[in-house]
């Protein structure tokens, strides 16, 4: 009898991270270790082993543990406070490659059996964060020449690939939604949360950002599955994909489908930031969590870092006669390779939203 497959997943209570712990566990196909400094919130069937990725000698102790290991997801992450302005600063991108290696060394040092990594990156490889991208972007274009941790990560991986038997598959998700909560990069509890404190105080959900902004959304969960396939296609074996949910959106006109999910009328009028409209209603939000006996009732940690990322993206910050160039790639070489799973990106809203209801981290409508 074949052995069940060991996937290693890292930054397993982030948003691809706690999405893949969902769909790797869930599948019954697969043995799960969970790695994180907290526990991913998931029900389904796996083991937590809490490591800071940024302590060497504790991701070496790990070593024995990983022998079983035959596949590898590293969604870890580092992110500094205010997260977008450390993307520039060079002991973010090398923190980052730091835990990459602390976690790779005792790997390949213990896991003989290893067969396929999944490494994130994401559209800031093209430049996202610091010019207009050529729209589609390819994922067949020049390295973009912009110093980022994603290049560090990569060469290192490429060079431990060089001559063993293990592939690498490289990811490029757009902007992923999902149901992790104190994060870095997830707008669905910062989304929640706003409307929370919106109901309460009677008002309408205000659409926070400026006009235009055409992007795409990938579902932390068709991540997950992509991932589950490219860890036994011979089709994704040290390629780079590009990854959506498949269609196209602009925030402002996803926004109704948004209030309707959280039961309020959508308003428009001038821009603000939601980083300062959320951290002048904590206590706001503290007396609706007491209430509602909600999870988290301390809205900094129930966000993250995520309200940076939001008005990041809703372009609070932009020159106000900014035209807002669209951030769109190209998703047909994934297509060719085998996975053509997609979702409707204001569905997804509906049902992210939806699901924080569900869960107790934001009150039911």
């Amino acid at each position: 009898m074949q052995q069940r497959p060991t996937v290693l997943i890292a930054g397993a209570s982030g948003v691809i991270g706690q999405a893949c712990v969902d769909h790797f566990g869930g599948s019954g196909e697969w043995d799960v270790l969970a790695l994180s400094r907290r526990a991913p919130d998931s029900s389904a069937p796996h083991e937590h082993l809490a490591v800071d990725l940024t302590d060497a000698e504790a991701c070496a102790a790990l070593g024995p543990k990983l022998a079983r290991v035959t596949h590898l997801v590293f969604a870890a992450l580092y992110e500094k406070p205010g997260l977008y302005a450390g993307w520039l600063e060079r002991d973010h991108m090398e923190r980052n490659l730091a835990m990459l290696r602390n976690l790779m060394e005792p790997l390949l040092a213990h896991a003989k059996g290893l067969q396929h990594v999944s490494a994130l990156q994401g559209t800031k490889a093209y430049g996202a964060h610091v010019h207009q991208i050529a729209v589609p972007a390819r994922e067949s274009a020049p390295r973009d020449p912009h110093a980022n941790f994603y290049w560090l990560q990569e060469d290192y991986l490429r060079e431990k690939r060089e001559g063993a038997d293990w592939a690498l598959t490289i990811w490029r998700p757009q902007i992923v939604f999902g149901e992790a909560t104190g994060v870095a990069m997830n707008m669905i509890p910062v989304l929640g949360a706003y409307a929370a404190i919106c109901r309460e105080l009677g008002m309408p959900l205000a659409f926070p950002g400026r006009p235009g902004g055409v992007s795409e959304a990938v579902d932390a969960g068709l991540v997950a599955r992509a991932l589950g396939w490219a860890a036994t296609a011979p089709s994704a074996r040290d390629e780079t994909f590009n990854l959506t949910n498949g269609d196209v959106f602009a925030f402002a006109n996803v926004w109704p489908a948004i209030a309707r999910a959280v039961g309020l009328e959508p308003a428009f009028g001038q821009p603000f930031s939601l980083v300062d409209f959320l951290m002048e209603h904590r206590d706001t939000w503290a007396r609706i969590a007491s209430r509602e006996g909600l999870r988290e009732p301390d809205l900094e940690k129930l966000v993250g870092e995520s309200h940076h990322y939001a008005d990041l993206l809703f372009g609070v910050h932009a020159p106000a006669d900014a035209e807002r160039a669209p951030v769109l790639v190209s998703t047909i070489k994934l297509r060719k390779a085998g996975f053509a799973d997609c979702e409707d990106t204001e569905e997804m809203f509906v049902r992210l939203l939806r699901r924080m209801g569900e869960r107790g981290i934001t009150p039911r409508v």
